[in-house]
């Protein structure tokens, strides 16, 4: 992947000021969204706006991306007209089977593709999603969708999700592609950071969001910082020297480190110096 994807941001489909926003918010990747953000009678000008959209959102430094609706609603209305702008990816809402991503790759030739899991029946079959085709390369997942779904209560905590989140994951990992967290779907920019971070623990690289003002916040969380490289250095560097005396494990800042800690700060170290540089956030 030759672009930062750490802050997914879906933007309405026919709200040119929000389209004109986002692509100064920083977010990494930019999603014309044409279900839920795109009332029915606004989708033919949300439709007829994306070429010059995306030529512009790129022009910003951003991937330009596209979510189509479900292919049994209107989703191959929204691909006849959008196609011909040639998204860097293609999402579509409400996949819960993976044979709806075998009928999206017929055509959407050639463009990355990322289901979106909105429902129980959908994350159970995640990893089936994700095997569909060679062209997935992520899967996201929904919160308001899947609360709803699910018969939760939406709170700020998203304790309502926790194991929703948690499978996913595994899921995504066990087939091989990226996994997307679900958006923070409140106001508060501090909220957002802080659910980012708890994401990036459990093992997330990217999250999505609804709201521009949270791409810095979301961007912050999942780079990784100056004193993390200095402690993955310190790990592998301990490490190797302890079994060059032929010792089975090191001591750093009083955690003992053994094999898994030592492969996982190779990894981290080796996922920084594989990053390219973000972009920076445009002004004015």
């Amino acid at each position: 992947m030759s672009q930062p994807r750490r802050s997914w941001l879906f933007v309405p489909g026919a709200d040119e000021r929000a389209q004109e926003a986002a692509a100064r918010s920083g977010a990494d990747v930019l999603i014309q969204e044409l279900e839920d953000f795109t009332p029915p009678e606004l989708r033919p000008r949300a439709r007829a706006l994306a070429t010059a959209l995306y030529a512009r959102w790129r022009a910003a430094g951003a991937l330009a991306a596209v979510r189509v609706n479900p292919l049994e609603t209107c989703g191959r209305e929204d691909l006849a007209v959008v196609l011909a702008g040639k998204p860097d990816i293609v999402l579509m809402s409400k996949v819960a089977r993976p044979e709806q991503v075998q009928a999206l790759a017929a055509l959407a030739h050639g463009v990355e593709l990322v289901p979106n899991i909105e429902s129980a029946a959908g994350l159970v079959r995640a990893g089936e999603i994700a095997r569909a085709s060679p062209r997935v390369t992520a899967l996201l997942m929904a919160s308001e969708d899947m609360v709803a779904d699910l018969g939760a209560e939406r709170t700020r905590a998203a304790s309502e999700l926790a194991y929703a989140r948690a499978r996913f994951l595994v899921e995504c990992r066990a087939a091989g592609v990226e996994a997307i967290d679900c958006p923070y779907t409140f106001s508060d920019a501090k909220g957002a950071e802080a659910e980012a971070r708890a994401a990036r623990a459990l093992g997330y690289r990217m999250k999505s969001l609804v709201h521009p003002a949270h791409a810095a916040a979301v961007n912050r969380a999942f780079t990784i910082g100056p004193a993390e490289l200095a402690r993955a250095r310190r790990i592998v560097e301990a490490f190797e020297r302890a079994r060059e005396r032929g010792a089975e494990r090191a001591r750093v800042g009083g955690r003992l480190v053994e094999v898994p800690v030592y492969a996982a700060a190779r990894r981290l170290l080796e996922r920084a110096a594989s990053t390219p540089a973000p972009r920076r956030k445009k002004r004015g």
